[in-house]
């Protein structure tokens, strides 16, 4: 396995916490951040899709980005999640993060409107050279409509020194594969399925951005320190400690469980805004049992 990449090996995705009212909770998230960083995170990335980000202004975004950046204060890399699908609306997000002092972007494939893969490409590569900063690509097509090949993550990699990794969550590890086979040397191929880190990291993956992580984080770092470490036999074993909760974290739409299990365990981080609803009480005592099964809930 390679040097440790620029942003780490364990990236939880983390959720945004709001509070009674369901307004953003400042506060609270810059302590979800330092709470994962002790639990061994090596970065953290706001605004992903477990952050809720399609339902939280900008200037609300941008005041967590700042208090979370602030409250880090260089302890580990802090990346602003600013992908949208409009090209514009993504660059200027793109220099807002900035001047708020993170480490890195990133930026999902353009949702709704399936453009082509030559449209993915100078959308992505317009981002890029709009900053100077390290630039992660987010490839989701279950929730994108379209899968960005491994041919246009390749050329991206090769074209654009700042595009520096990708999180691919198409689930296809053959794609993943050829990426990791023919990246440039340095690109990062991070998992973003939690249940497929193991077997992504056995084909050249450096590690994962994680959901699992902001409830699970030890459990998850097991994980990809030992397969970073070519210690199979160990990774597999913490893989297989942990696979109940990685699925049953993803038995309705993520991130509603994910919040809950983090409510559960006492760490108080609201409900979600419509369109997404709490979790039934069938789910969620479903979901109290898998976290004392793993270990992660008294």
């Amino acid at each position: 396995m390679s040097s440790t990449p620029v942003f780490g090996r364990l990236i939880p995705a983390m959720v945004t916490a709001f509070d009674e009212n369901l307004q953003v909770d400042v506060e609270q998230n810059c302590k979800l951040a330092k709470r994962l960083l002790d639990g061994g995170c090596d970065s953290i990335l706001l605004f992903g899709t477990t952050g809720e980000g399609p339902t939280i202004h900008v200037e609300k975004k941008l005041e967590v980005i700042k208090a979370v950046v602030d409250m880090v204060a260089g302890r580990a890399p802090v990346i602003a999640n600013v992908g949208t699908n409009c090209t514009e609306d993504s660059i200027e997000m793109a220099k807002k993060a900035a001047a708020c002092g993170v480490d890195g972007l990133m930026a999902v494939v353009p949702f709704y409107n399936k453009p082509p893969q030559e449209g993915l490409y100078r959308h992505f590569r317009a981002i890029a050279e709009a900053v100077d900063l390290p630039i992660i690509l987010y490839n989701i097509p279950g929730r994108c409509g379209i899968n960005m090949t491994a041919e246009t993550t390749l050329r991206l990699a090769r074209d654009c020194a700042n595009i520096v990794a990708v999180k691919e969550a198409s689930g296809n590890l053959d794609q993943i594969a050829e990426i990791c086979d023919a990246a440039p040397e340095g690109f990062a191929v991070y998992s973003g399925d939690d249940a497929l880190t193991y077997e992504v990291m056995k084909r050249g993956g450096v590690g994962v951005i994680s959901t699992t992580a902001n409830c699970a984080p030890a459990a998850m770092k097991k994980i990809v320190d030992n397969a970073a470490q070519g210690n199979w036999e160990a990774a597999a074993s913490a893989h297989e400690a942990i696979l109940p909760l990685m699925k049953g974290l993803f038995l309705t739409a993520n991130p509603i469980l994910v919040k809950k299990a983090l409510n559960l365990q006492g760490f108080n981080v609201g409900s979600l805004r419509l369109p997404l609803v709490d979790a039934t009480p069938e789910q969620a005592a479903q979901l109290a049992e898998t976290m004392r099964v793993c270990g992660v809930l008294d």
